[in-house]
């Protein structure tokens, strides 16, 4: 019998990619602040104080140390 979940799952969307700077790293775990003062946690390589691309809880890469600008409509 297939799983509906998983099969619902796979028809939706991948999650936003979102950028925020670490904060800290300890054991392949690291603490992201997002620009709206947010924390997540994220798998993946990062160094301290550098900024990343997170999707879904985990590092994607590096991301450009550029200004962060908020807006919300």
């Amino acid at each position: 019998m297939p799983n509906l979940f998983a099969e619902f799952k796979a028809l939706m969307e991948p999650g936003r990619v979102q950028v925020g700077e670490v904060i800290s790293y300890v054991g392949g775990v690291a603490t992201v602040t997002l620009p709206g003062g947010g924390q997540i946690s994220a798998r993946g390589q990062a160094n301290v104080g550098g900024k990343f691309f997170v999707q879904e809880g985990v590092i994607q890469g590096p991301a450009p140390n550029l200004p962060i600008v908020v807006d919300e409509i």
